[in-house]
């Protein structure tokens, strides 16, 4: 069996345009060899074979690894973009690490985008889009180009529904991140126009900027729904003028802590120590501290809003008081 020439060093380890190998001397009959795929037209990588995404031991664990396969696909991908293409839509907020829907999908879908007058881009395994004529506003991520993110948060909330669309906007306008403001989405509203229903402006109207996860969002949105008061994000609390803890939704009025923890189980015993020490910490400076975790907001919410509830009730709380 003749034994395949080895790739130039340049080439190892990352995926390149069928036009770099050519350049290094590499054959034709070397890129057609079975170690290589071709997540594209015009682009080879090495061929690594992974565990399926249904493998995955739980469904945040799933998700993760649709996400992380996504990315990869997308960097590999953007060798192929011409130069009136770019990411947009979630492929485009998945690059800047803006959270994505739940999906019972195996993958992830590609979104590439031209505006006219240049074609929809049509290639295999990607959704294209030809959009309207608008002034460039490009951003780069790691060298690849994708749509200014208040657009993108626009063009993906015409098929993600409102909740998805609120956790996209704490994201992009949470202060330590510094993407954007939310005027800056409410200019893209105006520029562009809202969606049916007034999707977007109803989406902003809930926004809020300091939830640092996907889930203190839900959380927040699950409990005001329920006619909780509105709890303040990402507090700092203190002791005797001591730092002791960053709540994630506080009600200060009733000295109430909720929290959402995303973990199955202790797999970092030294972490969870840590997280249990913060946790005696709060209670001993007055505070009521409530721990959400996962399976409390799924499959029934209930049990999350009455573990809060309780706990701002016996602080004083009653319904229809802010």
């Amino acid at each position: 069996m003749t034994r395949r020439a080895p790739l130039p060093d340049r080439l190892q380890n990352r995926a390149f345009s069928t036009a770099d190998a050519r350049s290094e001397g590499v054959s034709a009959s070397r890129l057609r060899a079975q170690d290589l795929s071709t997540p594209t037209r015009g682009v080879r990588t090495a061929l690594i074979i992974k565990p399926s995404v249904a493998d995955a031991a739980t469904t945040a664990q799933r998700l993760q690894r649709l996400d992380t396969e996504m990315l990869e696909r997308a960097g590999k991908f953007a060798l192929a973009l011409t130069p009136d293409q770019f990411f947009s839509h979630e492929t485009g907020l998945g690059l800047i690490s803006v959270p994505l829907p739940f999906t019972r999908a195996e993958e992830r879908p590609l979104h590439v985008s031209a505006r006219r007058p240049a074609g929809q881009p049509r290639r295999r395994g990607v959704i294209g889009h030809r959009l309207q004529q608008r002034a460039p506003n490009r951003w780069m991520v790691d060298d690849v180009p994708i749509e200014h993110p208040a657009r993108m948060w626009r063009q993906a909330a015409m098929s993600w529904s409102v909740d998805d669309v609120i956790v996209a906007a704490d994201n992009l306008i949470l202060p330590r991140r510094r993407l954007l403001s939310i005027h800056d989405l409410r200019q893209e509203i105006a520029e562009a126009g809202d969606l049916p229903g007034g999707r977007l402006t109803r989406a902003l109207d809930a926004a809020r900027a300091g939830a640092e996860t996907a889930e203190e969002t839900r959380l927040r949105l699950l409990l005001m729904r329920a006619g909780l008061p509105e709890p303040e994000l990402n507090l700092d609390i203190f002791d005797a003028g001591r730092f002791v803890a960053r709540l994630d939704l506080a009600f200060p009025r009733y000295r109430v802590a909720v929290e959402h923890d995303g973990r199955v189980h202790a797999e970092n015993n030294a972490q969870f120590a840590k997280d249990a020490d913060r946790w005696d910490a709060i209670r001993a400076s007055g505070w009521d501290h409530v721990r959400v975790l996962s399976h409390h907001m799924r499959p029934d919410p209930q049990i999350a809003i009455d573990k809060a509830a309780r706990a701002l009730f016996n602080a004083g709380w009653r319904p229809g008081r802010a």
